[in-house]
C-alpha cells in the first residue's frame, strides 16, 4: 500500500517573517510563491506545516 501524501503550496511571501518560519519553508522544499511539493504525510510533516499554516495551502494526495 503506498503512503498517503501532502501537497504543499506556498501562497504566502516569507519577507518580514520569524527565522524559523523561513527555515521551515526551506526544510519543506518551498522557495517560490505558488511552488507545489509533496511530502509524506507523517507527524514530523504535520508539525512543519502547521508552524506555517498562515503561509500554505494543504492538500491531501491520496496515492
Amino acid at each position: 500500500m503506498a503512503e498517503a501524501k501532502l501537497r504543499i503550496t506556498k501562497v504566502k511571501s516569507c519577507i518580514g517573517r520569524q527565522e524559523v518560519q523561513k527555515r521551515t519553508l526551506a526544510a519543506l522544499g518551498l522557495r517560490k510563491i505558488n511552488q507545489v511539493v509533496e511530502q509524506p504525510d507523517n507527524p514530523q510533516t504535520r508539525g512543519m506545516v502547521f508552524r506555517v499554516r498562515h503561509l500554505v495551502k494543504v492538500e491531501e494526495v491520496k496515492a
